[in-house]
Formats: structure tokens, sequence, C-alpha cells
């Protein structure tokens, strides 16, 4: 798994300096940048990718901190992200959770609850990171089975019986029997629960 970073972006040096000294201080890795554009410049780089969290300003010349945010979103990148203001709002606030932000912190604000919120926050990227990763060998092992086959496990994680779905599909229930070791075996998958974590990890229609 690639190394997870602390991007900051804040128009205000004095402000990005203060936050890298404490975060570093406290061992993370940091990267900072002075305006949306710039890291926005990275985020649609065909050779970059982000990883880990940001730390947003809310007002800033050019794109804002929330238009960033919309911007990433657009571009399929969802971190976990912790806005900070000097111009504290409700309302935004509350637009800003809905989307997938964090928190949402006024200056000057208390540096033990920042590091805790960026902790936590670290920790919600590196699951979202181990969840993409399963869900991607799930949808490599998916791949693998027949048009068939994929008719018959979309039938098992729906909870139909063997005779159900042989009268389903019009074929013999020993021939579904065979299409169920042959799942089974081309997903690794040792048990029913096995398999059903896996289709539900690829959006296996459910509704048969």
């Amino acid at each position: 798994m690639n190394k997870e970073f602390v991007y900051i972006v804040d128009d205000d040096e004095a402000v990005r300096d203060s936050l890298r000294w404490l975060l570093e201080g406290n061992g993370f890795l940091v990267k900072s940048f002075s305006s949306a554009e710039k890291l926005l410049e990275i985020a649609q780089s065909n050779n970059s990718e982000l990883n880990g969290c940001l730390i947003l300003d809310v007002r800033m010349p050019g794109i804002t901190g929330i238009e960033l945010h919309d911007e990433l979103l657009n571009l399929g990148i969802n971190l976990p992200i912790i806005f900070i203001t000097g111009h504290g709002s409700v309302s935004l606030a509350v637009r800003s959770m809905k989307k997938g932000a964090i928190d949402f912190l006024e200056k000057p604000f208390n540096d033990e609850q920042l590091c805790s919120l960026v902790t936590n926050a670290l920790e919600k990227s590196k699951e979202k990171a181990t969840q993409k990763e399963y869900n991607s060998k799930s949808q490599a092992l998916l791949d693998k089975l027949t048009p068939r086959e994929s008719q018959v496990l979309e039938r098992i994680i729906a909870g139909r019986l063997n005779k159900q779905i042989a009268d389903d599909l019009k074929i013999s229930i020993k021939t579904v029997e065979a299409h169920r070791a042959n799942i089974m075996n081309k997903v690794e998958a040792r048990t029913i629960a096995d398999l059903i974590k896996i289709a539900l990890s690829s959006n296996v229609n459910l509704n048969q």
C-alpha cells in the first residue's frame, strides 16, 4: 500500500508552516500547497495518486476549499477532509459533512484535537484503500466466471435452492451442483459466507 500523506491546502503561508511543523512533529508525512489549483493539478495527473487525508482552508483566492472538494469528488477522489476556517458557518459545515468531510474546525483550533482528527482521517483512508483493493480482487475473480456461472451465482446469492435454480435456468440439478463447485473454485471461496462476501463487494445482482 502506498504511503499516506496529510495534504495541507491554505493560502496563508504562516498557517501552512505552523500546520506542517505540528503534524511532522507528531510523525505525520505532510505535503502543503498554497492554492487549491496546485493540488488539483496533481490530482488530475495520470502519474499521481493522492493517498491520505486533506486539511483544506474554506476561503481561498481562486478555487475555494469547498469547490476543491467538489472537483476531487468529480474526479472520483474521495479522501477524508478536515476543513479549517476563520469564518464558521453551520450550513456550510452541514453541506460539507454530507459530501464526506469528517470535521470542520474554526481557527484557532486545539493542536491535540487536530492531530486526533488527522489520525482518525488516515485510519478511514486506510480502510477505504483496503476495501478498494479487496473489491478489485473480488471483481477479478468474478470475471473468471462464464455467463451461465454468473447466472447461477446471482441466484445463489438471492437465496435460491438448487432445485429452484435448475427450474429457473431449465437445467438439471446435477448441472447446478457442478456450476456451484466451479464457482466456489474459481472465486477461491471456501464457504458460502465467503462467496456472498465476494459477490457483495462487486455488487452482484441480488434481485433474481
